[in-house]
């Protein structure tokens, strides 16, 4: 017979309750701050909800009615420089907040909304209502509130979302703490987040790192209508943390004071650098998903249901305790409610008018709006942040070297002059630089031997959780994460991170925020690793609003084109190919800090016949394919391929002279850079074009294993060479 013992994780987890001598030792200063931000926040809600009944509203109004308690609770004891982020259900989480910065945590019930407060409910609702006066300028609407001065960093409209960026927060503060007391990041998801694989990521990475960022849960049992028994089978989702080694509170998220002291304790935890916490809160939403009805309206939960947790209303929970202790009276509470219901309609009445054209009906105030002229501004930065840097060397002395060790010249470079920039990724830390040696020498000279510690981290499998870390550590500020992808198949994985969170983050948030992000990846097409590892990456980023790219022929340009990427104040891709890392090449000798800045391609051979436009190793490809066939191309190598970067000017001249274009790239014609370029150019220069512009680009599969497959559908010289001889005969045969 075998033997058998049980095992057990050796994690705390506990549920924790008030008793009445809680309350009674509880300060009656901080009793009275969750009261009245309690009520602050149920009046605001209130008045949202009247706001979206009358179509005031443009989108989703996510009512927190009910759940007040969990953010009032664990956000009221929290410094300014603490951090939250949030849910699509977040109006709770960024007013608690918001209130706790601006009243420096503690609320005076006689005089409960000072001008700062009322400040506050205003922007707030504009902001909901789309109004430019609000935080983020009218752009993120109810689902992203974001004001970083008081240490909200933004709620997030994607179930789970904002969990990696909360552990990037985290990071920063650890990394920029006095030992024993740094500041600490509250990422508030719900039930539907706790199974999702990026919450789950970015778990493991905050315990492996310590990292002092608290997973809120804020269970209100329905992901819009489906109930949590259907989508998880141990419904006590604070036992989430047991798995990764991460001590875990499970209150009642009614009871404030609960979840007060339930995050003291973890907070004291997280401050002296023993890693995070995960906290539970059973709450519960009193209306639907979106809007003013009951979820019993729907059918998916019953009245008396309902009315069983409205009897534990968290500001009736707050109020009664504090009369029981006589620290106010029903006339006080009652007055206390009037209040805040008379600020709130005074503060929608100044954002909302009669309209005069529908009786009995309210309107936006026109001149409240957004000018639609602002639509565009500030998807990315203006670039500014360059001028004054050195410009690439004309001419002089070079220095022989491969290719891929000035990748890890420049970068080793820019870590000894900068000490914010942060590497991270898979292997990163190991094997001499990585998998190919891009980060050779970096971890000897910056990295440590704890997980998490020093400047170049070696992270989990986990792309979803160290891509989003990186974007929370660029939006904080202090530090230049530089992420990489071993492939750039691997950006899929991490989609959301990658396109939702830091490519949107910018212009969503309303426009200001820097996002100083680099991901260096590699094309590996030609190597064998099959259709999930090879793909060019170019064309999906060029679609996707906030990216900037850039993709170096050589070794000169890639350090140019680097120091570029890791001053701008914008997210950056950094493609590389690996037919290029083992060439010899040559860089400018002694000089590893200038920089190309975008709008600069290079022609990398003159001509009158054709212009020839291309990347990467492909630059190479087509020199010889127009050297081959006669033809006298003009080639122009991009070096930035985005919207924003690309050298239009260049360009124009180029075909203005040669009345004719030929694309050129490696990859498959589905992802394709070049689709999107030839409309680009048909669109501005189609006066100039004496045929339509012609493409070069791999097959429609992706490249397979089999070496002879892998070829066919990739493009070298050979397809150049047709692609030339296409345009040729489009001249008629000269």
């Amino acid at each position: 017979m075998p033997q058998r013992r049980s095992l057990q994780t050796g994690t705390p987890w506990v549920e924790l309750t008030t008793t009445a001598a809680d309350w009674k030792a509880a300060d009656p200063a901080l009793l009275a701050t969750m009261l009245g931000q309690l009520h602050l926040i149920r009046a605001f809600e209130e008045t949202v909800l009247e706001l979206a009944a009358e179509s005031l509203v443009h989108g989703p109004a996510h009512s927190s009615i009910g759940q007040e308690g969990g953010a009032v609770g664990s956000i009221v004891g929290l410094r300014s420089t603490d951090a939250v982020n949030g849910s699509h259900r977040g109006h709770h989480q960024f007013l608690a907040k918001a209130i706790t910065h601006v009243s420096g945590g503690r609320l005076d019930l006689a005089n409960l909304v000072t001008p700062e407060i009322r400040t506050v409910l205003r922007r707030t609702l504009a902001e909901i209502l789309g109004l430019a006066e609000g935080y983020c300028r009218g752009r993120g609407g109810s689902m992203h509130l974001q004001w970083f001065e008081a240490g909200a960093l933004g709620t997030n409209a994607i179930v789970g979302g904002g969990a990696a960026m909360a552990a990037g927060n985290a990071w920063a503060q650890k990394h920029s703490a006095t030992a024993g007391d740094s500041d600490l990041t509250i990422n508030f998801f719900g039930d539907g987040a706790s199974q999702i694989g990026s919450v789950l990521e970015s778990m493991n990475l905050a315990a492996t790192w310590k990292l002092p960022v608290a997973f809120f849960i804020e269970n209100n049992m329905y992901g819009v209508s489906t109930h949590v028994s259907e989508i998880t089978a141990d419904t006590r989702l604070s036992v989430r943390g047991q798995g990764f080694g991460i001590p875990g509170w499970r209150v009642d998220g009614m009871d404030p004071l609960a979840v007060h002291l339930a995050m003291e304790e973890a907070a004291e935890r997280m401050r002296a650098g023993d890693g995070p916490a995960v906290i539970e809160a059973e709450v519960y939403r009193f209306f639907h998903q979106n809007g003013p009805y009951p979820g019993s309206a729907f059918g998916y939960r019953t009245k008396d249901e309902e009315q069983t947790w409205r009897a534990r209303d968290p500001l009736e929970r707050v109020a009664a305790e504090m009369t029981k202790l006589k620290l106010l009276d029903a006339a006080a509470v009652l007055a206390l409610r009037e209040t805040v219901q008379a600020v709130m309609a005074e503060v929608a009445g100044e954002l909302v008018e009669a309209d005069p054209d529908n009786p009995g009906t309210r309107r936006i105030r026109p001149e409240l709006w957004p000018d639609p002229g602002f639509v565009d501004v500030g998807i990315r930065g203006d670039a500014s942040e360059l001028a004054g840097l050195p410009a690439m060397p004309a001419g002089g002395a070079t220095t022989d070297i491969k290719f891929v060790d000035a990748v890890a010249a420049v970068m080793d470079r820019r870590m000894d002059q900068d000490p914010r920039i942060v590497v991270m990724g898979e292997d990163v830390h190991r094997l001499n630089g990585g998998t190919n040696g891009a980060t050779k020498g970096l971890w000897k000279k910056y990295g440590a031997d704890t997980p998490g510690e020093g400047r170049v981290l070696g992270t989990p499998i986990s792309e979803n959780a160290f891509t989003g870390l990186g974007g929370g550590l660029a939006l904080d500020g202090r530090f230049r994460p530089v992420v990489e992808f071993m492939y750039p198949d691997f950006m899929w994985v991490a989609a959301d991170q990658v396109f939702n969170q830091i490519g949107k983050a910018r212009h969503m948030f309303g426009g200001d925020n820097p996002v100083p992000l680099v991901l260096r990846t590699k094309v590996a097409m030609g190597s064998g690793y099959g259709s999930q590892h090879l793909m060019d990456p170019a064309g999906i980023f060029a679609t996707a609003p906030g990216w900037r790219i850039v993709a170096p022929s050589s070794a000169a340009d890639y350090v140019g084109l680097m120091n570029a990427a890791l001053a701008l104040q914008d997210p950056v891709l950094v493609i590389e190919h690996v037919d290029l890392y083992g060439t010899a090449d040559t860089i400018p000798e002694g000089d590893l800090d200038y920089v190309i800045p975008p709008g600069t391609a290079a022609i990398r051979r003159a001509g009158s016949d054709v212009t020839v436009i291309s990347y990467l190793s492909m630059v190479a490809h087509s020199l010889e394919a127009i050297e081959q066939t006669g033809i006298d191309g003009e080639l122009i190598d991009l070096r930035w391929l985005d919207r924003a970067s690309i050298d239009w000017a260049t360009i124009e001249a180029s075909v203005t002279k040669t009345n004719a274009v030929l694309i050129v790239e490696q990859g498959a014609q589905g992802t394709s850079y070049g689709g999107w370029l030839a409309d680009e150019i048909q669109r501005r220069l189609f006066d100039h074009l004496d045929q339509p512009v012609q493409r070069v680009t791999g097959s429609e599969a992706s490249p397979s294993i089999s070496k002879v497959l892998e070829r066919a559908a990739i493009a070298r010289t050979e397809e150049v060479v047709a692609g030339l001889e296409r345009v040729r005969a489009g001249m008629g045969g000269r």
